[in-house]
């Protein structure tokens, strides 16, 4: 581990600026109780206690590194509609500024509606749109990018495969931060999976990284490796991240590191690898080498793991696990 304190590093963290820039989501959650089936077709009634909303997609990734201490800001794309409303009223209560939505009222704010009953999930309604953004909004977010790109220490790209990070918009996104000698940080989706080339920080789970590739890659070191060199020759990537659930991390630098997962309660793995990859951001852009940034990503992920729902990694809770597992 890196030679400062945990607490230093983790100190450090609030004199850091990240962008984000990917796919925000609104997370609506429908509480109730199921004690009948509807009379018209064979399917539960939900009666309905109460619902809440939450910040979902790229805007959770946010609130990790809000959460740690780093200014944040969100760069992505929104409708036109009363979901926006709903994102820019939690922005404001979660300290985030909303100037860097970018409004496009051809289409809906992603919003994912899940129907709860005793805590159990009944069903998920999506309103989303999954075509590529056009050139028009492509534009907007890449000036509101060179508007920043000189006053922030690392950038984060979050693609759910919602139509922001177009293949273009990702070459023009890392020539800028490149320019900058900016950090860029990556968690991918299979679509536009080898469009991320030259960044960083390349993070997909294990999944990601056997379907991109075409290939069965079993949870076993050396198929990872096998794999990850695979994927180098096509990405050209500074660092290789891979998240693998129960047998924690694999790091390639040009030589492999293999981190176990966090022995810590698993409640909830929901919002996890949020959690890996702005954690992975704020370490590399307070300067700390990728096998100490993936060892502290992997406590933290371990931390938010022990409580149910998507929540932000907390300091305390952090400095806690670094303290007891990190020499």
């Amino acid at each position: 581990m890196h030679s400062l304190p945990v607490e230093e590093i983790i100190a450090s963290f609030s004199r850091l600026k990240i962008a984000v820039i990917g796919d925000i989501m609104l997370d609506k959650y429908i509480f109730g109780h199921v004690s009948r089936i509807s009379p018209e077709y064979p399917v539960p009634v939900v009666d309905v206690t109460h619902e809440d909303h939450r910040l979902g997609g790229a805007a959770n990734v946010a609130r990790n590194t809000l959460s740690l201490g780093a200014e944040t800001i969100l760069i992505g794309v929104t409708g036109n509609d009363a979901s926006r409303e709903v994102l820019l009223d939690l922005f404001r209560s979660q300290g985030l500024s909303g100037e860097y939505l970018v409004c496009d009222p051809s289409r809906p704010t992603t919003c994912k509606t899940r129907i709860l009953s005793q805590n159990h999930h009944i069903t998920r309604v999506d309103f989303e749109s999954r075509s590529a953004v056009d050139a028009g909004i492509a534009h907007s977010i890449l000036e509101k990018l060179r508007e920043l790109a000189g006053s922030i220490d690392a950038l984060i790209l979050e693609d759910y495969n919602k139509g922001v990070l177009t293949p273009e918009l990702v070459a023009e996104v890392i020539g800028i931060a490149r320019s900058h000698d900016l950090p860029v940080l990556v968690d991918p989706k299979l679509q536009g999976f080898f469009s991320y080339r030259n960044s960083t920080v390349f993070k997909p789970n294990l999944s990601e990284l056997a379907s991109s590739l075409g290939m069965m890659v079993h949870n076993i070191d050396r198929e990872v490796e096998a794999a990850c060199l695979k994927l180098q020759e096509k990405l050209d990537a500074e660092n290789i991240v891979i998240t693998r659930s129960e047998k924690g991390m694999t790091i390639y630098n040009g030589s492999f590191t293999h981190i176990p997962a966090a022995s810590l309660d698993v409640a909830d793995v929901s919002g996890a690898g949020d959690t890996v990859i702005g954690v992975l951001a704020l370490c590399t852009a307070a300067g700390l080498d990728i096998v100490s940034s993936a060892a502290m990503a992997n406590l933290a992920a371990g931390t938010v793991c022990q409580e149910v729902g998507a929540v932000p990694v907390r300091a305390e809770k952090l400095i806690r696990a670094c303290r007891e597992h990190l020499r």
